[in-house]
């Protein structure tokens, strides 16, 4: 294979290579397509930072259900919350990861309670990190990232509008298992 032949490969290849599916990551068990997402598993707390100087403080649970078929996720504030009028306080919200078919990659759906609906992708670019990406489409990409780093959770939720290249964090979080 010529070099100019085998660069042309490795620059569509290598892309590609690092959009791992979930259950598919370093620490994966190729049998369980979950296993990438174990990390997630428990009840956490976390306190936000988001825009205009938003600072809020709440848990979340992160559990199988339906027979291990869905990990779902709810989400609580605890009333705790200092922000600007335009910041929803109140927020709660569902997420659930799935598995359309056997075989097929795990993907996400969102709703909470200002009426959003998000579609996500899910990948583990590494061990104990989570990535949930929505479609790029005429509206904002989401983002929403999880990191376990030591006994400590650390989430970034983040947009960007069409054709711009930065992701902006919309509200990050840490806390530790309950």
């Amino acid at each position: 294979m010529t070099r100019g032949v085998l660069l042309l490969w490795l620059s569509m290849v290598l892309p590609l290579a690092a959009q791992t599916p979930a259950g598919a990551g370093p620490e994966s068990n190729t049998t369980d397509p979950w296993a990438g997402l174990h990390f997630l598993e428990g009840t956490w707390l976390a306190k936000a930072q988001g825009a205009g100087g938003a600072s809020a403080s709440g848990r979340y649970v992160f559990v199988r259900e339906l027979g291990g078929h869905v990990l779902a996720r709810h989400s609580t504030s605890d009333g705790n919350c200092k922000a600007p009028a335009s910041f929803d306080c109140a927020h709660n919200d569902l997420l659930y990861v799935f598995e359309e078919g056997r075989g097929q990659p795990l993907q996400a759906i969102y709703w909470d309670n200002e009426g959003h609906v998000i579609h996500y992708s899910i990948s583990t670019p590494a061990p104990e990190t989570a990535v949930f990406l929505s479609e790029a489409g005429p509206g904002p990409q989401f983002r929403l990232t999880y990191e376990l780093k030591g006994a400590v959770m650390y989430g970034k939720f983040q947009m960007r509008m069409p054709g711009q290249d930065e992701w902006r964090s919309y509200l990050e979080w840490s806390g530790a298992k309950e």
